[in-house]
């Protein structure tokens, strides 16, 4: 089932390139990505209360608090730099290089969580690398 849902990340991702693109022509990008966010924000709130699960967040631990706040700003920064290339570059490039945090992630993944990378999953970050380097240069 994780897969279907990693599907229509990559999907909406694409979607997401597509719009940012059309909507931050002649705006600041840090204004479009504030926009953007006050809209995920707004959707996120309406799927907890109709999921009803708001009230868990007082079960939240230190460690939840710390590393989803962490995780928030990261988040953000990405998304200024991302709507920032958007405005600089083509979809085509800026897109692709995005994804190289597919194989950060890989990376990060090993040297924080413990996990292991197979073969199969190295090759496919080499090839994601390659990818990105054939792109930039």
């Amino acid at each position: 089932m994780w897969w279907i849902y990693a599907l229509l990340s990559a999907l909406f991702a694409a979607l997401t390139a597509l719009f940012a693109k059309v909507g931050i022509k002649g705006i600041d990008s840090d204004l479009a990505t504030a926009i953007r966010t006050v809209v995920i924000v707004i959707l996120a709130w309406v799927i907890v209360a109709f999921k009803g699960t708001g009230n868990t967040i007082a079960a939240m631990s230190r460690q939840n608090w710390i590393f989803l706040i962490l995780s928030g700003v990261t988040t953000g920064l990405s998304w200024l730099c991302y709507f920032k290339a958007l405005q600089l570059g083509k979809i085509s490039q800026v897109a692709p290089v995005d994804k190289l945090s597919v194989a950060l992630a890989i990376v990060l993944a090993a040297l924080f969580l413990g996990e292991q990378i197979t073969l199969k999953t190295g090759i496919a970050a080499a090839l994601i690398v390659s990818g990105t380097l054939v792109l930039i240069f």
